[in-house]
């Protein structure tokens, strides 16, 4: 019966217009929660499901029913609280390499490089969550790398540094206000075709879409660096995340041409990508998010 309603509810997600999208939506939750960490909890909220709350925290269902020892997908109820971070994550220091850090947990360095989206030469940034899952520390490791990995870009020394620092450089980057002394600008003109919050059974937006017409310009909302540009998330299609000095982070998706390069500055309003169709969705749109931190609140909030 429960591997039943799994199944309904996945092959539900492929018959909707809006879902497959909004399944996508979850993809960018987890990207943050490799980044900065899941929580160790969450309250179970209306409308949530096991296959929601595992999608949510990047987790996969069975990991989740054994983490909190569920018998049946009937036990969860609003307010119960389930333990989702089964992950161990090692935070970068200076001097740390891939390879290092794969000895300590008793792994594979491409395994840790594979986990983490890490590509060669494999360069680490100070305050980067490596996630360590299943591995066990070993007290004898030592911390010496290998002449291919690459070691932590030091800002005194590189100034290319900056350009391969990615959203989660700091801790701090989690704990943002949500008060923001500032608008964003409107990414794009059009009109809001799925609003943030609940949109269906089990399922949560958490930006906004906005509907506009194929190679619409699309704007960076705010002042910023390029944290991420790319079609590597299943289900945006291509994706550029921008992060502001303020610990902000907006999101934008299903583009058809991404305009800038990771690491790049952008200045408010600068064009960054022209509206597209891919990832998850049928017809021209922009999916935007905004993050105080790794928390997704209301676009609609933050803009004139």
């Amino acid at each position: 019966m429960f591997k039943k309603s799994v199944l309904t509810l996945a092959f539900c997600a492929l018959l909707s217009g809006c879902t497959p999208m909004n399944s996508g939506i979850q993809l960018v939750s987890s990207y943050y929660n490799k980044m900065f960490g899941a929580p160790e909890t969450v309250e179970v909220k209306k409308g949530d499901t096991l296959y929601s709350i595992a999608k949510r925290y990047d987790m996969s269902i069975s990991e989740l029913i054994e983490l909190n020892g569920i018998d049946s997908p009937n036990q969860l109820y609003v307010g119960q609280v389930l333990r989702t971070n089964s992950n161990k994550y090692y935070t970068v220091k200076r001097g740390d390499t891939l390879a290092a850090i794969a000895r300590k947990y008793n792994t594979n360095y491409k395994t840790l490089a594979q986990k983490n989206n890490i590509n060669p030469p494999y360069a680490l940034n100070v305050g980067q969550k490596i996630v360590v899952t299943g591995a066990n520390v070993s007290t004898s490791a030592t911390t010496n790398a290998t002449p291919k990995q690459a070691t932590i870009q030091s800002s005194q020394t590189n100034s290319s540094a900056k350009a391969k620092t990615t959203v989660a450089t700091s801790s701090s980057s989690t704990n943002v206000s949500t008060k923001r002394a500032s608008k964003f600008v409107w990414p794009v003109s059009g009109k809001v075709i799925s609003s943030f919050g609940t949109v269906g059974k089990g399922l949560k937006n958490d930006g906004i879409n906005i509907s506009a017409p194929l190679g619409t310009s699309v704007k960076a909302g705010d002042k910023g660096t390029v944290a991420y540009a790319g079609n590597g998330l299943k289900g945006f299609g291509n994706l550029i995340l921008i992060k502001h000095s303020d610990g902000y982070i907006t999101a934008y998706a299903h583009n058809d041409k991404i305009l800038v390069k990771k690491g790049q500055t952008v200045s408010r309003g600068e064009k960054i990508a022209t509206v597209g169709k891919t990832g998850g969705v049928s017809a021209p749109q922009l999916h935007f998010e905004v993050r105080a931190g790794k928390k997704a609140v209301n676009p609609r909030n933050y803009l004139p």
